[in-house]
């Protein structure tokens, strides 16, 4: 094509796709409609060059944050609540089964395997508030399903993370556990605290261009998988936590609100309730 034109520029490119590359279908579908909105959005807002090349040098600095405990792209489609629309997208709720919600920057593999009921705190704070979880995973018609393996992870009482805090121990709350033939699970942790997501480099930047905070509500990370059930990526959210209702990466679902309650039956501070049903897969 030698005469491309403000008018055909977007089926011209559309059109070269395929011709010499490896792509298939999906990919195809994929970039088709990705030019389709981009060159559209260009020309909706009438994107001038200087912009262009500011856009170009903000995601090359957003490129060059990413390391093997930050990835900036990750934070900045939070913050744009691109993650938590591509997880409602990819894993609808049918019926009765448990809300996912975003993954997050901190998850950790291999975290220790521990017997039901045993602690994952490595380290204590003075401000701490000890918490007992327990609760049940269910199927869809209301039957224990045992042997699911369940990931779990939160913020220290200080609002960091392990990963992220040299202070704390390797592995500090965070632990792997296995339901009972009950479909039963328990531990203990520490009740989790609100905490800004880092608001440093190219995120910080966006957010401050948006005039959004940094601040997410207190809450426990949880991956439960099975063979032959739909692995569930999810949350649970103090119900007396502050930013309920103003979550930095709008990931909070009422259904995953959970509350704690003052116990004197399980040696901690608190104790909290929450039952999880998995879908089967097919």
């Amino acid at each position: 094509m030698r005469n491309v034109t403000i008018d055909n520029v977007t089926d011209v490119v559309i059109g070269s796709l395929g011709k010499n590359g490896t792509i298939g279908e999906r990919q195809r579908e994929v970039l088709t409609s990705l030019i389709t909105h981009l060159h559209g959005f260009c020309k909706d807002v009438n994107i001038q060059h200087d912009e262009f090349l500011f856009a170009c040098d903000y995601l090359a600095r957003a490129g060059q944050t990413c390391d093997d405990k930050r990835q900036e792209f990750i934070l900045l489609g939070d913050i744009l609540g691109v993650e938590v629309l591509v997880d409602m997208l990819s894993y609808p709720v049918e019926g009765t089964e448990s809300e996912s919600t975003v993954l997050g920057p901190f998850y950790r593999e291999n975290p220790p395997v521990l017997p039901k009921g045993a602690s994952i705190i490595k380290k204590h704070y003075d401000n701490e508030e000890t918490a007992y979880f327990e609760g049940y995973v269910r199927d869809a018609s209301g039957a224990p399903v045992a042997d699911v393996v369940m990931d779990v992870w939160e913020d220290a009482p200080n609002g960091l993370y392990e990963n992220h805090d040299a202070d704390q121990p390797d592995y500090n709350l965070r632990g792997r556990f296995t339901t009972d033939e009950n479909g039963h699970y328990a531990f203990n942790a520490v009740r989790p605290v609100p905490y800004p997501i880092p608001d440093n480099e190219t995120a910080g930047e966006l957010l401050r261009g948006m005039g959004h905070h940094p601040n997410r509500p207190g809450h426990m990370h949880f991956i439960l998988s099975k063979d032959g059930y739909r692995t569930l990526v999810s949350q649970i959210y103090d119900a007396e936590s502050d930013w309920l209702d103003d979550d930095s990466v709008f990931a909070v679902k009422e259904s995953l609100i959970g509350h704690f309650h003052k116990t004197n039956e399980h040696d901690t501070d608190l104790h909290i309730k929450f039952d999880f049903v998995l879908k089967t897969n097919g």
